[in-house]
C-alpha cells in the first residue's frame, strides 16, 4: 500500500522536478517506508511514490519501478494477491528474469507480455496505477475493480501552460505550482444529498476520479486538449447481469460456492511480510472474516475494536464475545467522548474532499489503535451491498407498501400533521426521529409506489431542487441514472446494484482508505474479490433476505464457527452520538462554521435554510443530525482550505 502521484507537462524542462517533489511529499503518510521520483524532462513526464513495503520489503521492491526491457515505468498503490500465480503463468509461456519478489514486478512483466488491460483482467488484488510508455511515449492510468484504491486526475493551469497531474490524494495534485483549480459548485449540491462527493467528480473544477473498473491513456501532445481515453476493462453491472442469468439452483451447492470463494478470498490476503489482523465488530461481516481468518492460521489472529462510554453505540462486549469464542488474539480499546471528539478537527484533513459519514470518527480511531500492532488489516466491508444486509432492502418495500395503503389525498395532510405535533414542546422530543423520517420522504409521497423514488429519498438527504446550495448548476450522478429497471426487473437488485457502484466505492471504502493510510496501515477486503462477487449474484433473493433478515447465506457459514446468540442482534451502524454533541460539547463548534456572517461571505451555502436546521436541531424540534452533519462537514473542509491557502 502506497501514494503515487505524477504528471505530465508541456512546460520548460526542469519544473517537473520540483512539482513531483513536492507532490509526493503530501503523500508521505501513505507510504512512510520509502519516498521515490523518476523524470523525463524531455518527454514532460514525472512519477512519484511513497512506499509502505508490504510484500518484499527488500530495495527491490522500490518503486517507480522499471521494466526489465526498460520500456515501462510504473508506479502503484494497492496488492495484487495472485501475483505468484501469475508470475508462474508468465514463467510457463518462457524464462522470465526476476530481481526480486514484489508484485508490483509481477505487473510489469505482466504488462510487457500480455498487455495492461490483460493482465488487469487476471489480477485479482485492489490498486491504482500508473504506467509510462517510453516507446509509445503515453501515460496509462487504472484503478482496480472495485474502487479499493483512491485515483485522482485532472488538468491544472491554462492554455500552453497546462499539465495533466494526478494522485492518491487532492493533497497531491493541490502541491502542483500550477493548482488554481476553483470549488466546483455543482459537485457541492451533489455532496450535501449524498454526504459523499460521487465518482467520477471531484470537489474541484477539471479534477476527477478514476471510474473503478476502468484505464484511461493520454498522450503529451493531448494534453492542452484535455483529451483523454477511457477504457473500461471490468463492469460491475456485467457480473450482476450474468450472475442473475446463471442462478444456482440448489441451496447447499450455493452455499458451498460462497463459503469456497471467501476462504481462497481470506486465503490470499493473508499473505504478506509483515504483521496482519483484523477489525471485530461482532457483526455478521467481520465475525465471518475473522472465523474465516483463525481457521486458516496456524497463530492466533489480531483482532481490533473501540469501545465507547455510550453503551446504545458500544458493540465492543459482542466482539468480545465473538473473538473469545474463536480464540483470537483480541485488542479493545476505550475511549472517552472528550477523546472521539478530539478527532473531528483532523478529519477535514485526512479525508481532503468534504465527507459526511459521521462513522469516519471511530474508523480513524480503530485504524489508530490497529496501527500499533499491524500493518495490514482485513475487514468485514462490502458484505451488506453483496448479500442484502442493507435494512433498506427489506424495510424499503415494507414501508413503501404501508404508505400505498393511505390514499394519496391524504398524505399531505398526515405530514403537515406531523411537521405541527413536533413543534410542540411536549411532543417535540418524542416525534423528534420520526419526524424528521417524515420530512425526508416529504417530497417523494405522491410517488411512493415508485421504488426507486424511494431508495433515492432514502439514501440521499435532499432532494435536488431542495439543496441548500447557492448558484449549484445540476449535474448528473450515478445514482439518478434510469434505465436499470429493463435489466434488473427486481427492486432490491436495483438497489444492491446502485449501492455497489455508488455507496460502496465513494463512502465506505473512501471511509476506510483514507483513516487507514492516515496511519499507514493497510486495509484489505476479503468480500470485494471479484469471484465472491460472482457468486454472491448467482444466489436467488431468497439467500440473500429471509424472513426480514438480511445475508442469510452469509449467517449459515458463520453459524458453523460462531454460536448464533453471540452474533445475532439488530443491525446497526458504526455510529456515535453526534446529534447528541451536537447540542452539547459540540455547539460552540457548530454555531462558529455555520454562522450567518460567515456563511454569507463565502457564498456557498443557503444561510436562511441552514440556520433554521440548525436552531430546530439544537432546540429539540427535531433531529437533524444527518444534514447537519454534512453542512458542518462541508464548513469544515472549507475552513481548512483557507488556513492552507
Amino acid at each position: 500500500m502506497c501514494g503515487i502521484a505524477g504528471l505530465l507537462t508541456t512546460s520548460p524542462r526542469g519544473s517537473a522536478r520540483e512539482a513531483i517533489a513536492a507532490m509526493t511529499f503530501t503523500l508521505r503518510h501513505r507510504g512512510p517506508d520509502a519516498g521515490a521520483v523518476f523524470v523525463d524532462d524531455e518527454a514532460g513526464v514525472a512519477l512519484g511514490h511513497r512506499r509502505l513495503a508490504i510484500v518484499d520489503l527488500s530495495e527491490r521492491g522500490a518503486q517507480p519501478m522499471h521494466s526489465v526491457c526498460g520500456r515501462y515505468v510504473l508506479t502503484f498503490n494497492g496488492e495484487i494477491y495472485n501475483h505468484l500465480a501469475l508470475r508462474q503463468e508468465l514463467q510457463a509461456s518462457g524464462p522470465a528474469s526476476w530481481r526480486g519478489t514484489s508484485d508490483t514486478e509481477t505487473l510489469l512483466a505482466g504488462f510487457v507480455a500480455w498487455g495492461v488491460a490483460a493482465t488487469l483482467e487476471k489480477a485479482i488484488g485492489m490498486f491504482a496505477l500508473a504506467l509510462w510508455d517510453r516507446a509509445e511515449r503515453r501515460l496509462t492510468l487504472a484503478r482496480d475493480r472495485f474502487g479499493e484504491k483512491p485515483l485522482y486526475y485532472g488538468f491544472v493551469g491554462r492554455g500552453a501552460a497546462t499539465t495533466f497531474v494526478f494522485g492518491s490524494e487532492l493533497k497531491a495534485l493541490r502541491a502542483h505550482p500550477g493548482f488554481d483549480n476553483p470549488i466546483d459548485r455543482g459537485v457541492v449540491a451533489l455532496f450535501l444529498r449524498l454526504c459523499y462527493v460521487p465518482t467520477p467528480y471531484s470537489i474541484y473544477e477539471n479534477i476527477f476520479k478514476l471510474e473503478p473498473g476502468s484505464i484511461l491513456t493520454i498522450a503529451p501532445d493531448r494534453i492542452t486538449a484535455r483529451e483523454r481515453a477511457v477504457e473500461v476493462y471490468w463492469r460491475y453491472e456485467d457480473v450482476a447481469i450474468a450472475g442473475l442469468a446463471n442462478p444456482v439452483s440448489d441451496e447447499r451447492e450455493g452455499l458451498e460456492l460462497l463459503e469456497q470463494a471467501l476462504r481462497q478470498a481470506v486465503a490470499l490476503q493473508l499473505v504478506a511480510d509483515v504483521p496482519v489482523g483484523a477489525f471485530l465488530s461482532g457483526g455478521i461481516d467481520s465475525s465471518t472474516i475473522v472465523a474465516l481468518m483463525q481457521a486458516q492460521s496456524s497463530q492466533r489472529v489480531k483482532t481490533f475494536t473501540v469501545g465507547f462510554d455510550e453503551v446504545d453505540f458500544d458493540e465492543s462486549p459482542h466482539a468480545l464475545a465473538v473473538a473469545r469464542h474463536l480464540g483470537t488474539d483480541h485488542c479493545e480499546i476505550r475511549v472517552t467522548p472528550r477523546e472521539t471528539q478530539a478527532v473531528i478537527p483532523n478529519l477535514p484533513v485526512m479525508y481532503d474532499e468534504p465527507f459526511a459519514d459521521s462513522s469516519q470518527i471511530p474508523t480513524s480511531i480503530i485504524c489508530a489503535i490497529a496501527r500499533k500492532s499491524v500493518t495490514v488489516a482485513l475487514s468485514g466491508d462490502g458484505g451488506d451491498e453483496m448479500l442484502g444486509g442493507y435494512n433498506r432492502y427489506t424495510l424499503g418495500p415494507k414501508l413503501a407498501q404501508r404508505i400505498a395503503m393511505v390514499p394519496s389525498t391524504l398524505r399531505g395532510p398526515l405530514v403537515s400533521a406531523a411537521k405541527l405535533l413536533a413543534q410542540f414542546p411536549a411532543l417535540s422530543g418524542q416525534l423528534a426521529p420520526f419526524k424528521d423520517k417524515v420530512y425526508k420522504l416529504d417530497s417523494v409521497l405522491k410517488n411512493i409506489e415508485d421504488p426507486d423514488v424511494l431508495y433515492k429519498a432514502l439514501v440521499t438527504e435532499w432532494s435536488v431542487d431542495a439543496v441548500p446550495a447557492l448558484s449549484a448548476p445540476h449535474l448528473p450522478a450515478r445514482l439518478d441514472a434510469i434505465g436499470l429497471e429493463c435489466q434488473f426487473a427486481e427492486p432490491v437488485h436495483r438497489m444492491m446494484l446502485l449501492d455497489g457502484l455508488t455507496y460502496l466505492p465513494d463512502d465506505i471504502l473512501a471511509k476506510v482508505d483514507r483513516a487507514a493510510m492516515a496511519v499507514s496501515l493497510e486495509t484489505r477486503v476479503p468480500f470485494l474479490d471479484h469471484r465472491v462477487a460472482e457468486i454472491a449474484w448467482r444466489l436467488p433473493i431468497s439467500m440473500k433476505m429471509r424472513n426480514g433478515q438480511g445475508k442469510w447465506a452469509l449467517r449459515q457459514i458463520l453459524y458453523k464457527h460462531v454460536p448464533k446468540e453471540l452474533v445475532e442482534r439488530p443491525k446497526s451502524g458504526f455510529g456515535i452520538p453526534v446529534g447528541q454533541w451536537l447540542r452539547g460539547p459540540l455547539r460552540d463548534w457548530g454555531e462558529s462554521l455555520l454562522s450567518e456572517t460567515r456563511l454569507r461571505n463565502e457564498g456557498y451555502l443557503d444561510s436562511g435554510k441552514s440556520l433554521e436546521l440548525w436552531r430546530d436541531h439544537c432546540s429539540g424540534h427535531r433531529d437533524c443530525t444527518f444534514r447537519l452533519w454534512n453542512l458542518l462537514s462541508f464548513q469544515a473542509w472549507l475552513s481548512a482550505q483557507d488556513l492552507a491557502s
